[in-house]
């Protein structure tokens, strides 16, 4: 029984010790510790990208893929406050190669992982293309979502060295006598989708994984070197330049954190955060017109166990921190491989274990690596992975679809957590057997407070904010039988539920 999630917290600056005693005897406590006057990232965004389910589930009946896009987009409450969605403020459109005009000659044997392109092959423009896409783009807007970014994963199959939308024998798959006329096809889509969805692309990413071969035919994808990667932003740069193109070009989207701080195991491909922005690098492009100041990465294969996991943040950090002007950003994650034994990347799992660890890689990266955007992959799958927010039957025309406590394990951080907060510090001592996860941020004189605990206790909060004042007021609960339940806060104590993520929210006075 939750006693306490509906009492109001009034901070004072000292920490209040309570004794509660817990459904089974035990009084597991923790005391939480907020510092303003240490501030650290500022956020940019919560983000998950359309690949691949939305060229299809964007056609389904208005009635399911309304309720899908309102799960994904939605910043409306029911009438008890409880959040209708988790409010994305990003939203990732992949901008297809083609491989799905090909169909069966593209070989890529899953039609669910080709992607549609606008460029027909006599060299016209389709906007009615990717309307499944085009449709989610113009919902996100509907409901209030104001940042778009455009990716590839392939350049054009018509611009690809093999006329397919992946790469042969793991090389790059696109001359360099062609890196223009990619960049001119980058301007045109954004201007063209502008005009057909009246969304501006704020951000395009025309590099995705370079470190990975790309060869297999299973989706689409194109390998690069960094001197690969520095030619091509080049060209965007000078297009979007010449056609007054106003969005900024993201660079890295690397496979793993590590190759933007370390050689790696991929000669030419790794060491990009000082090869795409030290000065005096050969692959320096960090002064271009239109280049976003952020380096890019995913979180993949670096989550398991906590403490390597903690010291490779640190060590992006320190990199990222060593560049002026520099931040990061973590722009595509979802639970893959064995996880040091963790938690399997196979196998559907709907329920609060697979959000919890979701929601512990979010916790580390925005704590530890001072990642100022956090976007999942793919925020609808087909697919019998941990790798949808909502998973679907795999119906091109109709189907079922099935939400997930990782939405709104995400939804604690997405929901409340608005562009441009900034992270303040927040530490926590804990009698519990596992470590409570805290992260605070302030936004004006709103406060966000989201608590991960793992334990199968519930833990029992006390907090010191120093000199400041700050009230809570509600508290949004996702746990095994809850879903951002909100519960207003009325008195002096607070539980945090065993195997939950809890966001408080309040005024600093």
């Amino acid at each position: 029984m939750i006693l306490s999630t509906t009492k109001k917290i009034l901070l004072t600056g000292i920490a209040l010790a309570f004794n509660v005693s817990l459904v089974n005897g035990q009084n597991k406590e923790a005391k939480i510790s907020i510092d303003f006057s240490k501030t650290y990232q500022t956020i940019s965004n919560f983000g998950a990208s359309d690949a691949w389910s939305c060229q299809f589930v964007g056609n389904w009946p208005d009635d399911k893929r309304n309720k899908i896009a309102d799960l994904l987009f939605s910043r409306d409450t029911y009438a008890d406050g409880s959040p209708k969605g988790i409010g994305l403020s990003l939203w990732r459109f992949n901008i297809g190669a083609g491989s799905a005009q090909q169909a069966e000659q593209s070989g890529i044997k899953d039609e669910w992982r080709r992607a549609e392109s606008f460029l027909n092959n006599n060299g016209d423009y389709n906007w009615q293309n990717q309307a499944g896409q085009v449709w989610f783009l113009k919902a996100a807007k509907k409901r209030g979502v104001k940042q778009f970014l455009g990716f590839t994963n392939s350049p054009p199959v018509q611009f690809t060295i093999n006329k397919k939308a992946y790469a042969s024998g793991g090389k790059v798959n696109i001359a360099a006598d062609q890196y223009d006329d990619f960049a001119a096809y980058l301007a045109k889509v954004v201007k063209g989708v502008e005009q057909v969805s009246k969304v501006n692309f704020d951000y395009i990413s025309p590099i995705n994984e370079p470190q990975w071969d790309w060869s297999d035919g299973g989706q689409e994808g194109c390998p690069y070197n960094n001197t690969e990667i520095a030619g091509i932003i080049r060209s965007i740069s000078k297009a979007f330049e010449a056609k007054k193109i106003g969005s900024k070009i993201l660079v890295g989207e690397a496979g793993s954190i590590n190759y933007l701080f370390t050689a790696g195991d991929k000669p030419g491909k790794g060491n990009q955060i000082n090869d795409f922005f030290k000065p005096g690098s050969a692959n320096y492009i960090g002064s271009l017109p239109g280049v976003s100041k952020s380096i890019v990465a995913h979180s993949y294969f670096t989550t398991s166990p906590m403490p390597t996991a903690i010291n490779a943040r640190k060590a992006l950090a320190d990199n990222v921190t060593a560049i002026k002007g520099l931040d990061y950003w973590q722009s595509e994650y979802c639970i893959l491989g064995d996880n040091a034994g963790e938690m399997d990347g196979s196998k559907r799992d709907l329920g609060i274990d697979a959000a919890l660890y979701l929601a512990s890689v979010i916790h580390i990266d925005l704590t530890v690596a001072n990642a100022s955007a956090w976007q999942w992959w793919t925020a609808i799958s087909a697919y019998d992975y941990k790798d949808g927010l909502i998973y679907v039957d795999k119906n091109k025309t109709d189907g079922n679809f099935y939400t997930s406590k990782m939405l709104w394990a995400m939804g604690n951080y997405s929901r409340f957590i608005k562009p441009g907060s900034v992270r303040i510090d927040a530490n926590v001592s804990s009698s519990a057997s596992k470590p409570l996860l805290v992260s605070a941020f302030k936004n004006g004189k709103n406060i966000v407070m989201v608590i991960v605990n793992p334990n199968a206790d519930d833990v029992v909060a006390a907090f010191n904010t120093g000199n400041a004042k700050v009230q809570f007021t509600n508290s949004y609960l996702t746990s095994h039988s809850n879903e951002l339940k909100v519960r207003k806060i009325d008195g002096s104590r607070t539980i945090i539920p065993s195997r939950s993520v809890i966001t408080l929210t309040g005024l600093i006075k």
